[in-house]
């Protein structure tokens, strides 16, 4: 009957698991950072386009309007 090979157990260092636990950190601040960049970038972005629509769908209301009314206007003189 063969027997079945056991592993060691040591004991992990202290040491090696805090700075393991350290660069895990550091990694995920980086990424947070960068990540932070990248979304302030687009926030400038996403503002300008919907400052710009805004102004678009005030223009195209206010032309609307004028049309309705000019078209009022001719049909009210206009001779039938």
């Amino acid at each position: 009957m063969t027997n079945v090979r056991r592993r060691v157990l040591r004991p992990q260092s202290s040491d090696a698991e805090s700075r393991r636990r350290q660069r895990r950190l550091q990694k995920k601040q980086d990424q947070l950072t960068k990540e932070r960049e990248s979304l302030k970038r687009w926030m400038s972005r996403l503002k300008r386009a919907f400052h710009a629509m805004e102004k678009l769908q005030t223009k195209i209301a206010r032309l609307e309007r004028q049309v309705e009314q000019l078209e009022a206007e001719q049909s009210v003189t206009a001779p039938e």
